[in-house]
């Protein structure tokens, strides 16, 4: 049967996926880059191979989305690959993600890294550049434990602000109960870090609870880096990541959060971390993971339109 009198390409084997938008795209406003970091997590897992399923994950999702009318075919994505990076402990990764992402903030408007276990996020700090950078965790942890026995996924947050990261340019948000200790909410405080729990964000929404604590940090900032910990989901709806607790953020809001982040023109750089596919059930944590991209896309396209 001929084609749709336009022109168009019959959609009767496949659509455009967002998948197809990345590419060796040189001059592309955004990147995605990998950093398949495992080793050092406290919970044993295979963190190391979210990238590559999470890139998988990208075919299965259309360009556009019909409850906004949002079209994201017109965005192009460079494609930097995977840092080599799954053999190293954090403390061997921290330089060769710091760089990989110096140059990748330096060339875009948005770099988006794929982790990973949570210890990537102190090298993408850096790789924004310490000095001038803000940072937003959306976490059920604080990262804080101590760094005396080295360096891993539970404590990035303490390492940061051992290199000199000050507490007043941290905010974190959906911070869980019976998930973190009181030495931890003591040392946040003593910090000067934005605490906002679990339970304030489901009470006054979590979305408006993000966008509060990123106008709080762009009268702070030059650029704003956010780690998305996907543990902050709620158990059930996120098998796939260790760290996740019953009682946690809805996915939907989960995805709210992250377009209207990416909509923020100060956010230089987005992370993905602890995401587990050894521990996926029928693919709901590598779908969430792909459905998170897809809206850090939608907010920055509505960005640009602006």
């Amino acid at each position: 049967m001929p084609n749709s009198p336009d022109n168009e390409m019959s959609e009767n084997r496949g659509w455009l996926s967002v998948h197809s938008l990345l590419g060796a795209k040189h001059d592309a406003a955004l990147a995605v880059l990998g950093a398949p970091l495992g080793l050092e997590s406290l919970s044993e897992g295979r963190c190391d191979l979210a990238p590559s399923v999470i890139r998988t994950a990208l075919k299965r999702f259309s360009v556009y989305d019909l409850e906004t009318g949002a079209d994201l075919s017109a965005l192009s994505i460079f494609d930097a690959g995977d840092m080599p990076v799954e053999a190293l402990t954090p403390a061997q990764a921290f330089a060769p993600i710091r760089d990989g992402v110096s140059q990748q903030v330096e060339a875009r408007a948005l770099t988006i890294l794929l982790g990973g276990n949570n210890a990537v996020t102190r090298g993408g700090v850096h790789g924004v550049g310490l000095k001038r950078a803000g940072l937003l965790t959306l976490d059920a942890h604080f990262d804080l434990r101590d760094t005396d026995g080295g360096l891993n996924n539970g404590n990035p947050i303490q390492a940061l602000l051992e290199d000199g990261l000050p507490g007043a340019r941290i905010s974190q948000i959906g911070l869980a109960p019976f998930a973190n200790t009181k030495k931890a909410h003591g040392n946040a405080t003593a910090a000067g870090i934005s605490v906002r729990t679990l339970g304030e964000c489901s009470e006054r929404g979590f979305v408006r609870v993000a966008m509060e604590e990123l106008e709080r940090l762009s009268r702070e900032c030059t650029y704003i880096y956010v780690d998305f910990d996907i543990d902050v989901i709620d158990r059930a709806q996120m098998p796939a990541a260790p760290g996740a607790r019953p009682g946690g953020i809805a996915a939907r809001d989960f995805f709210a959060a992250a377009r209207a982040i990416a909509a923020h023109p100060k956010v230089r750089c987005v992370d993905l971390t602890e995401f587990d596919p050894s521990r996926d059930l029928d693919d709901i944590g590598a779908l969430t993971a792909a459905r998170w991209l897809a809206e850090i896309l939608a907010g920055f396209a509505a960005r640009t339109s602006h």
